[in-house]
């Protein structure tokens, strides 16, 4: 069962939170983030690049640089730019995006819940990044950025959430990509111990993104209870930020695959390779995007093609590989492109699905790519079964929307 947590948030003033709270760090390219960092003097970018502009570079990834973002944090803080919550407190936060409403609960979510399975996980993560960053959470003692967890719908808590939202609101503002962002606060002790309550009742919590923060979390709350003498379940480590979505409010797109090259293989011979596993169906128009699932959109050299596995070349019973994206893998990508591992061959590369099948197009045709893949989404009741399963899905397989913004709340380790 599920246990979650409130806690005393560091959150912007009213007046500058619009300000403040940014897109994931990973988002900008570097022409637009030196763009924010000199426009904007109070987004948490500041924070994360401490070095811009002092002549001074740290080495990424260093304990060293580590040490400048903690100051960084502490100066705004100190600068009443951050200010933090006196009690204990739950979060609601609502995104509207393209007319879509996400409505969702930043709380705490348990070490012991990820090493126990409560929360499951269906992404593998890279050792070495595990580290990385459970050294950065250790110097930097903060959580900026929350976990995407799901649930499945929970009716007590989404009344809760419905009456909740009928108040004013903390914060209410859009940024510049046209998103709403709405937030209140709950730290009324009686509502709190309902919420709390009704998530014990929540067998099973799912990582949609942010599995290499909750593995770096989880490493670190363990490390840390081995060297605290006074260690007690409650101590902060214990415990790391979320953003709790019900399973109905959470959206997966796709993840599209481009390749540069198919080779010395002709049209011809590439789609006569192809046929030994799949249906090829010819689609006239500009665009094709799949309808359902089984159904692979391929565009190479001005043209739409279909292509739907025959019977018989995956097992409908394998959670993993009954996924398209595997489907494409094991049968085109590495039978026919030699392209077997998806995280390190440069052939490859990935658009998300909000991007439209529009910028596969535009990249075959503009020659950056030879060939491009749609897929239809994975579904919920796919990412629960693999999850379930404590099996793992290949890379890049679920565009979670919504993207949380850093800042907004940011939970303190120590």
């Amino acid at each position: 069962m599920a246990n979650i947590k409130p806690f005393k948030a560091y959150r912007p003033t009213r007046d500058k939170v619009h300000l403040v709270a940014s897109r994931s760090y990973i988002s900008y390219n570097k022409k637009d983030l030196i763009t924010k960092l000199d426009e904007n003097p109070f987004t948490f970018l500041h924070i994360l690049n401490p070095d811009y502009k002092t002549g001074k570079q740290s080495f990424s990834n260093s304990t060293k640089k580590f040490e400048k973002i903690k100051a960084k944090f502490n100066d705004f803080v100190t600068e009443q730019i951050l200010m933090q919550d006196e009690k204990e407190s739950f979060y609601i936060y609502r995104q509207i995006k393209d007319g879509h409403p996400y409505l969702g609960i930043i709380a705490c979510a348990s070490v012991d819940d990820y090493y126990d399975n409560v929360i499951k996980k269906h992404e593998a993560t890279i050792t070495a990044r595990e580290e990385i960053f459970k050294t950065y959470l250790e110097t930097v003692q903060i959580n900026a950025e929350p976990v995407c967890f799901t649930y499945p719908n929970h009716a007590k808590i989404d009344q809760l959430t419905q009456e909740k939202i009928l108040e004013r609101p903390e914060y209410d503002f859009t940024t510049t990509n046209r998103v709403r962002h709405t937030f209140w606060k709950i730290d009324e002790a009686t509502t709190i111990e309902k919420i709390v309550r009704y998530f014990a009742e929540v067998p099973s919590i799912y990582i949609a993104d942010g599995h290499h923060r909750s593995a770096s979390s989880a490493l670190l709350g363990k490390s840390l209870r081995k060297k605290d003498s006074t260690s007690s379940s409650e101590k902060a480590y214990n415990f790391f930020m979320g953003y709790f979505i019900p399973e109905n409010d959470l959206q997966i797109f796709e993840f599209n695959r481009l390749v540069t090259t198919i080779g010395d293989l002709s049209l011809a011979s590439f789609l006569e390779a192809i046929k030994k596993d799949f249906e090829v169906v010819f689609v006239e128009g500009a665009y094709f995007r799949p309808q359902k699932n089984h159904e692979i959109g391929m565009y190479i050299e001005g043209k739409w093609f279909c292509l739907i596995p025959m019977e018989g070349r995956f097992l409908e019973n394998d959670p993993v590989n009954s996924l398209d994206v595997s489907i494409l893998t094991n049968h085109i990508l590495s039978p026919i492109l030699g392209i077997s591992d998806l995280k390190t061959d440069e052939r490859v590369y990935f658009k998300g699905g909000l991007e439209g099948v529009e910028a596969l197009k535009k990249d075959v045709d503009s020659g950056k790519a030879k060939v491009a893949f749609a897929h239809f989404p994975v579904s919920m009741q796919q990412l629960k079964t693999i999850s379930d399963a404590n099996q793992i899905m290949p890379p890049k397989s679920t565009w979670i929307e919504p993207k949380l913004r850093s800042g907004l709340t940011v939970y303190s380790t120590k």
